[in-house]
């Protein structure tokens, strides 16, 4: 069955006797029937697929669901793991050992005599690369209080500045929890988890959000010497922006950075008005590589 709006064969051979005017006159509907189709199909397309890898639009606007990339490697016919020719990493024995287990000889493997008197003529060494033992450590501070034997008033000794509070965590575990959350992306609560699993003590998420700004408020200054140093004394810097989420919004993480010196900020736009307010391009000291977006 012929699709309503499409020609009958009848209908084409009609045209056919005539001569060109009437396979024109019958091809122009057929033409702007399949236009229209080819509209509504590139809507649904586009509603269903359109993304970074298939048309023309940023990944940062794919949203939270990411398109699969497409695997673009072939078989190479080899084994897994390294191939012949590759340098490897193997792991060598050191020549001061942390410890020393001797595995002594009681007897002879082949007569049975006993040999705890007789001295070892040489030793076969194997050692083994292993993680210690690890556990939270407790320090404890103890501020002294003396009397003046003179004046009769009370003077205490200072606590170290990580030990303002009762019991606060140490500069090293709250480094450690700021980077599992935020150079290695892992969410809030699973940091905690991983402290309880490798060190017996859970962390929790308040503690993490205030040592996250604190670190932040720490970097501050090293950030703006190297955005200084970025914005005037380099002679070439790359530039781009990707989108990210804050929290659960589309913001723009903007970068400046050589192979040596990198500074972002995140910003709620992506054009003119993002890079005017972080100021590093507008008055650049050298050139400046970017994807040539318009902005």
């Amino acid at each position: 069955m012929i699709p309503r709006g499409l020609p009958t064969p009848e209908d084409v051979h009609a045209a056919y006797l005539p001569g060109e005017e009437a396979v024109l006159a019958l091809g122009g509907p057929l033409t702007a029937l399949i236009l229209n189709l080819q509209a509504r199909v590139d809507a649904l397309e586009d509603q269903l697929g359109k993304n970074s890898h298939n048309r023309r639009k940023p990944p940062s606007r794919d949203g939270l669901q990411k398109p699969r990339p497409h695997n673009l490697r072939q078989r190479s016919g080899t084994k897994s793991g390294a191939q012949p020719g590759h340098e490897g990493h193997t792991l060598h024995a050191v020549a001061q050992p942390d410890h020393r287990h001797r595995h002594p000889v009681e007897r002879c493997g082949h007569c049975g005599t006993a040999l705890q008197t007789v001295p070892p003529s040489a030793y076969e060494r194997r050692q083994v690369c292993e993680l210690p033992p690890v556990r939270m450590e407790v320090t404890e501070h103890q501020a002294e209080s003396k009397h003046g034997p003179h004046c009769g008033q009370t003077t205490k000794g200072a606590f170290p500045s990580e030990g303002i509070q009762a019991v606060p965590y140490g500069p090293a575990l709250k480094a450690q929890a700021v980077y599992f959350n935020q150079y290695q992306f892992i969410p809030l609560e699973r940091p905690s988890e991983i402290f309880a699993d490798l060190y017996g003590h859970p962390v929790g998420e308040g503690t993490l959000v205030a040592a996250t700004q604190e670190m932040a408020e720490a970097v501050r200054p090293a950030h703006a010497q190297v955005k200084a140093h970025l914005h005037a004394a380099e002679p070439v810097g790359h530039f781009d922006e990707s989108g990210l989420r804050v929290p659960g919004k589309l913001q723009w993480l903007h970068v400046a950075s050589t192979a040596r010196w990198t500074s972002d900020a995140v910003h709620a736009q992506r054009g003119a008005a993002a890079i005017d307010a972080i100021g590093i391009l507008p008055t650049l000291a050298g050139r400046a590589v970017h994807d040539h977006w318009q902005a």
